[in-house]
């Protein structure tokens, strides 16, 4: 009967063309397979011929088993509601297994049909959260309460000592992973800060509050670090609510703020840090809403104290705020005082004096905001003076800097710190400025260009009005970028302003000495301390000197004349004797070190001439270079290599040549032995030479050489040559030369003789009987 229905079922959907029909057949085909399975069990297999008869594989087999048990699965899932019973767990468990649904299946399918419920809750809670009706908070809470509730029996169900009866797929939920997470976070995370506000809303945090919420956490599945996050905005604005309601009754009673402020953040488990920071964040939204009128009153400033006193905050906390927050205040005045086109009138100064009082800020924070905003323009004016196009413009952009300091920075510090009368204020510091350094500078009063920076009682009298000194650019600028703008406005004010005229000519302006005084308060704007403009007037001086001194040394030869004449400018310059002695020997001693590094390269100056001019007090390190001396220490030992003495004075060598030319003694002993070295064969072979040239003389000078250079580097073997009488015959010349026993020794070892041999050419040259004194004899007979 099952084959027969299956022959129906099957000739139908090949009979039909419609689509949807033979889906229809094809489901119908499936069922059919599913059922007869059922009933025949194990014994399907061979009762059941779907492959031959119908060209089923085994997958499409196993494909109708699952989908028709999950259809079947899926009905008996809809009993299962949130109170959840044990017998119907039971039931549904004996149902999986007639439906002959695999435990994996079933176990993802239970999940989704839990799931689906929680959702249905999740949205609920959400729609009534989005709704704003009245109790809307409460009524989302309890939503969320029958979810944790439905979350909690599951995973108690699931380590239930009968769990292997019940159902697969108990456990507790997590909506995390799934594919529209993300998408859904956000309203998760609105979801569970609400439960967390209404859950925390007495203040008390305790474990079984915290216990559903970190099972909320895992049910919805946010990160551990997103839902401390949660809680601590959920903490933050609990406890900023108890503290409004405390503020004026219970926190202003209690002797020990601190004391109730620790007990509110450990009965909330609340990060103290966290309620410092807010406590610095109620103070700053205070003081702010009470300066948005520009100042603060009594009774402003009252409630501030009581604010800090109350919410325990720090002095320095306090002051940054005030810093920053009447700061802004207070610089935005200062910008528009500076900055106004009308000058510093007597409205503007008013509006300064007014907010430096009215803002009750400290003076460090008063100056510091006062200094930042006049350091930003001075250093504009510094931009437009290096951007200049050349010295002359530079100078007058630093001229207005100068001005600018004088007319307006000056005027307001001193109404801001509320001080005595500029004039007053000049003739106080004056004193102390012409007293401080006094003796320190003394030797250097003779610079003309420093001394006119010391205003004289006439100036002073023109110029009686008081510069600031305390706000400077020292900070903001190098040093060497400030001493060059002090260097240039220096320039200006000795050379003046040129004009251009007609045909090309240009004409100077002088100046009075007005400038050089403008020139001090430059550098104090700068921020240069005395001892480095000081050296800026020094360095132009002498640089000026060395200018004029060059050109009269020209040659190199200073002559009396011409040292009348350098004298003559150095007065003029005002220039110390000592500096202008240094740079005049400077001059001489560079001109001269040239002449004499030439000198050494041609090869005409050698030990002796260097003996002279350190006998002469120069300085041989700074005349000659050190490849230099290093060349004449070489060319020395090769004279000495060469000399024809034989002799080799290892003090005189090693120590004493040395220490004239400064040359280490490792750097001296390693240039001999690499002489010595190449000298050595070179003796030999020369003195054969001139033995065959038979020029006697030479040949002992020769010999002497080779000697010299192995007492400097002694020979570790004899040396060889290819025809030994020919060294049988330097010895015998040698020897003639009644020379001195331990030089003979040694010559007969390095030349390879034997003493047998030796001794025979000392028996003939007694005799009278040697080879070459016969060979000598018979030419001169013959000549």
């Amino acid at each position: 009967m099952h084959m027969e229905i299956g022959r129906r079922i099957y000739r139908e959907r090949l009979e039909t063309s419609d689509r949807d029909a033979d889906m229809e057949q094809r489901r119908a085909f499936q069922k059919l397979i599913y059922v007869s399975n059922l009933v025949f069990g194990d014994q399907s297999a061979f009762l059941l011929p779907w492959k031959r008869l119908f060209g089923v594989t085994d997958s499409q087999i196993d494909i109708a088993m699952r989908e028709n048990a999950k259809s079947l699965y899926s009905s008996q899932l809809k009993s299962i509601g949130r109170g959840l019973d044990i017998g119907t767990l039971i039931d549904v468990r004996r149902a999986q297994l007639a439906y002959k649904l695999s435990d994996e299946i079933a176990t993802e399918m239970f999940r989704e049909h839990a799931k689906k419920l929680v959702e249905e809750n999740i949205s609920s809670a959400l729609d009534i959260l989005k709704s704003r009706i009245p109790d809307s908070l409460t009524q989302a809470v309890e939503e969320v309460n029958i979810v944790i509730k439905f979350n909690s029996l599951l995973t108690t169900l699931s380590k239930h000592p009968q769990a292997d009866r019940f159902a697969r797929g108990l456990g507790p939920i997590s909506l995390g992973g799934e594919y529209d997470h993300d998408r859904r976070a956000d309203d998760l995370k609105i979801l569970y800060k609400a439960y967390a506000t209404e859950v925390l809303s007495d203040g008390i945090v305790d474990d079984e509050k915290l216990a559903p919420l970190n099972e909320l956490r895992n049910i919805f599945g946010l990160g551990k670090r997103e839902a401390e996050g949660i809680l601590s905005d959920v903490k933050s604005n609990i406890y900023r609510r108890t503290l409004a309601k405390a503020f004026n009754t219970e926190l202003a009673s209690v002797p020990s703020k601190a004391a109730f402020l620790q007990i509110l953040c450990e009965k909330l488990q609340f990060d103290p840090e966290l309620a410092s920071k807010m406590h610095e964040e109620i103070y700053r939204q205070k003081l702010q809403q009470f300066v948005a009128d520009g100042e603060l009153s009594k009774e402003e400033v009252e409630a501030l104290m009581a604010f800090q006193m109350r919410l325990c905050i720090p002095q320095e906390t306090v002051d940054a705020a005030h810093a920053e927050i009447c700061g802004q205040l207070f610089e935005k005045v200062v910008k528009e005082a500076i900055a106004s086109v009308d000058g510093y009138d007597a409205d503007r100064r008013e509006a300064v004096k007014k907010a430096a009082q009215s803002l009750n800020l400290k003076k460090e924070a008063v100056m510091a905001i006062f200094s930042k905003a006049v350091r930003k323009l001075f250093l504009s004016y510094i931009q437009r003076a290096k951007e200049a196009g050349n010295r002359i413009e530079t100078a007058k952009e630093l001229k207005k800097l100068i001005s600018f300091n004088t007319v307006v920075v000056s005027e307001l510090l001193a109404d801001i710190k509320g001080e005595l009368s500029p004039t007053a204020e000049t003739e106080a510091s004056s004193v102390t400025s012409e007293s401080e350094g006094e003796d320190d500078e003394y030797e250097w009063e003779s610079l003309e260009t420093l001394r006119k920076t010391r205003p004289d009682k006439e100036l002073k009298e023109k110029l009686r009005k008081s510069v600031q000194k305390e706000i400077t650019l020292k900070d903001d600028i190098p040093l060497r970028d400030r001493t060059e703008l002090y260097e240039t406005y220096l320039m200006f004010c000795i050379t003046g302003e040129t004009t251009n005229v007609s045909f090309g000519t240009a004409i100077s302006t002088k100046k009075d000495d007005s400038e050089f005084l403008m020139l001090k308060q430059l550098g104090d704007i700068l921020g240069l301390t005395r001892k480095e403009a000081q050296d800026v007037h020094i360095k132009f001086t002498e640089k000026a000197f060395v200018q004029q001194a060059e050109v009269i040394l020209a040659d190199g030869k200073l002559t009396e004349a011409k040292a009348d004449q350098l004298a003559k400018i150095q007065k003029q310059f005002g220039l110390p004797t000592e500096n202008a002695q240094k740079i005049i020997k400077g001059i001489t001693t560079t001109k001269l070190s040239s002449a004499i590094e030439a000198s050494v390269a041609r090869g005409q100056i050698g030990i002796q001439q260097v003996r002279g001019l350190k006998e002469a007090n120069f300085q041989l390190d700074s005349l000659i270079s050190e490849s230099l001396r290093e060349s004449i220490y070489r060319k020395t030992v090769e004279e000495i290599f060469s000399s024809g003495t034989g002799d080799f004075d290892e003090e005189e060598v090693y120590v004493k040549v040395p220490a004239d030319l400064i040359i280490s003694a490792e750097k001296a002993k390693s240039i001999v032995q690499d002489i010595a070295k190449v000298r050595l064969e070179n003796s030999l072979v020369q003195a054969i030479a001139l033995l065959r040239q038979k020029k006697r003389d030479n040949v002992l000078s020769s010999l002497n050489d080779l000697l010299a250079c192995d007492t400097a580097v002694p020979a570790s073997q004899p040396l060889s040559w290819p025809t030994p009488g020919e060294l049988d015959d330097l010895y015998a010349i040698y020897l003639k030369s009644i020379p001195k026993p331990e030089k003979l020794s040694r010559l007969q070892y390095l030349l390879g003789i034997s003493n047998e041999k030796a001794n025979k050419i000392r028996d003939a040259a007694s005799e009278g009987t040697l080879p070459i004194a016969a060979a000598e004899e018979k030419e001169e007979l013959t000549f």
